[in-house]
């Protein structure tokens, strides 16, 4: 591994919208590239523009704990931040990657993030977040944290071959084990799924076995995406190497698309075998609304629930309205409380989501919302 230090002029990345799988407005990159080296990594991708070799350089930015003090103190902003989860990881390089063991980046700004009472959500692949479980507890005793894991699989094999330089999913599934043991909510990102490798239909059930056995609170779902370019090229070498057999497969679902995504008819397989399996051990598809309710403004808390009505019945099948009306009121400044009256002009808002904003609003939940997140 190669480190290049360098001083950034920001941290806090501003999401136009509140972002429903994270519930989280903001996020930060301590780390430029990712020495995990995962061989599906749309790091590797000529679109995020990382320095050097993909796996082997990676940038530390080494002043981004006083910079991000800079932006969080309130004393020095003339618009202020709204309430959500802040993301320590994911983008271009994992939070605690080796290199932090040497700078101890997310330490110092899990300290920053409690002292300004922010709440956290931390993701990440490595075993190495578990030395700062005494800064979480203390996160998580007044905002609120959440530590999720990144996985494919819960195959220690096949993540070998796939995510050569992190801890083995047995390694990463003990220490969510300890996080709930201490309190603390859990997710697993089971994303990306490797297909035809970790997307069947028994690598998914496995895997939701095993996050049910250690009660985690949610797991979220996602296919790979595979760019044309250095990401393609990378991992066609290793899938030729372990599963040559699967390459024209691979052709027939990844098709040039600009952003690397599957087919939608490969989508709507794999999602609706992991809704099943979901469902059978009754697992939430998203980040549970009683981890949030309590931290998001208004508005934000009417978003994020709608969006996650739209991916229920997406996953159903189903089309809806609810993420164009989201989308619609990610939008508007005025709260909603202020015009509900008026809740039917804004675009996508009829009147069953009409009705759903209301009850929202009054008791910060849905009914609807249960009945399609069982």
């Amino acid at each position: 591994m190669i480190i290049r230090e360098t001083k950034a002029r920001s941290i806090l990345l501003k999401h136009k919208k509140i972002d429903s799988w994270f519930i989280s407005r903001y996020g930060l990159n301590l780390y430029r590239g990712c020495a995990h080296n995962c061989i599906y990594c749309d790091g590797r991708s000529e679109r995020y523009r990382v320095n050097g070799t993909f796996g082997e350089h990676v940038t530390v930015k080494r002043n981004a704990v006083e910079v991000l003090a800079g932006e969080l103190d309130p004393n020095r902003r003339r618009v202020k931040l709204k309430p959500s989860y802040i993301m320590l990881g994911g983008g271009v390089g994992d939070s605690y990657q080796p290199a932090e063991q040497t700078y101890k980046l997310a330490r110092r700004t899990l300290q920053l993030l409690t002292d300004y009472k922010w709440p956290v959500h931390i993701l990440t692949k490595s075993t190495l977040v578990e030395r700062d479980l005494d800064l979480i507890k203390e996160n998580n005793r007044q905002p609120g944290a959440i530590v999720s894991f990144s996985f494919s699989s819960v195959n220690d094999e096949i993540s070998s071959r796939f995510e050569p330089h992190v801890p083995p999913p047995s390694e990463r599934l003990n220490t969510m084990t300890r996080f709930k043991d201490a309190g603390i909510a859990c997710g697993m990102f089971l994303l990306p799924v490797i297909p035809f490798i970790t997307d069947t239909p028994e690598m998914i059930t496995e895997t939701l076995q095993t996050a049910q056995e250690i009660d985690v609170d949610f797991v979220i779902f996602g296919s790979m995406t595979l760019k044309e370019g250095r990401q393609k090229a990378y991992f066609d070498t290793v899938l030729k190497t372990y599963y040559p057999e699967l390459a024209p497969k691979y052709s027939e679902i990844y098709r040039d698309d600009a952003w690397g995504h599957a087919i939608s008819e490969y989508h709507r397989s794999i999602n609706a075998v992991f809704n099943q399996a979901a469902r059978t051990y009754k697992i939430p598809r998203r980040i549970p609304p009683a981890l949030y309710q309590d931290i998001l403004w208004e508005n934000d808390l009417v978003i994020v629930l709608l969006e996650h009505l739209d991916y229920f019945l997406q996953l159903e099948g189903k089309r809806s309205s609810f993420g164009y009306a989201a989308y619609a009121i990610s939008k508007l400044n005025q709260p909603l409380s202020t015009m509900k009256d008026k809740l039917t002009t804004i675009k996508g808002v009829g009147e069953k989501t009409e009705q759903i904003i209301l009850e929202i609003l009054e008791t910060d939940s849905s009914s609807y919302y249960k009945t399609l997140a069982r």
